[in-house]
């Protein structure tokens, strides 16, 4: 061996010294990085926005990859975490989901049953009603005193429900009426047996029917009779 060859041979074991020196670096620094940062968790993450006290879904979320280290214990792991959920508050997309963020679907109380009815989305819903909220239900009737000769058609106004507890509100629907095309969202109620005829009856037979948002904490009972009512259509 020539003394080029020699001087070749010796740059190819330098070389090869150093990219080992510099794999055990590269491999102590990912070592001391994972010493220090720890095993990582797979959490989940908000894809879109969420409404208040709407249930969330699966597709509304992305899986994201979290060092267990920085990861807060009420963060959301399991999808089925979140089955029968919805958000308390408004949820933003890129937020991390957590516990505190979601609550139980309202459940009916002994007595109680369900009854859905359809809204017209022009008499005050406008997105402000939301699954667990309290609501008084108002009907306006047009009526005829059949105990007087002349009398006239009235109008007048009926409470029918007072502190009604929402389970549910569905989708904006198109209802075609006497070849007129509105819009009106289904809301579900958890009514006892009398309420529930009183809602029904409205539906049937009310000229309109609207929705009174109770403020939380401010639930009072109101006396079923208006004073725009008759008294005889008490």
């Amino acid at each position: 061996m020539n003394a080029r060859q020699r001087r070749g041979s010796l740059l190819l074991i330098v070389s090869v010294l150093l990219a080992l020196g510099a794999f055990a670096g590269v491999v102590a620094v990912i070592n001391d990085v994972e010493s220090k940062v720890g095993p990582e968790v797979t959490a989940y993450e908000l894809s879109e926005d969420v409404e208040p006290y709407t249930e969330l879904r699966a597709a509304q979320l992305r899986e994201v990859t979290i060092p267990e280290r920085y990861i807060p214990d009420s963060a959301v792991t399991e999808l089925s975490q979140i089955e029968g959920k919805v958000a308390v508050s408004p949820l933003r997309e890129g937020s991390l989901l957590q516990q505190d963020m979601i609550s139980d679907r309202p459940e009916l109380a002994p007595g109680q049953q369900e009854i859905a009815v359809l809204i017209d989305a022009s008499t005050g819903v406008a997105g402000k009603i939301y699954p667990g909220a309290k609501i008084n239900l108002y009907a306006a009737f047009r009526a005829r005193d059949t105990s007087a000769d002349d009398s006239e058609e009235m109008e007048f106004v009926r409470l029918m429900v007072n502190n009604a507890e929402v389970i549910e509100v569905g989708d904006l629907t198109e209802v075609e009426e006497d070849r007129r095309t509105t819009q009106a969202v289904p809301i579900t109620f958890a009514l006892d047996h009398l309420d529930a005829e009183r809602v029904t009856f409205a539906e049937a037979f009310a000229e309109q029917v609207r929705l009174a948002l109770v403020a939380p904490g401010e639930e009072q009972e109101i006396p079923r009779t208006s004073a725009r009512t008759p008294s005889w259509a008490t």
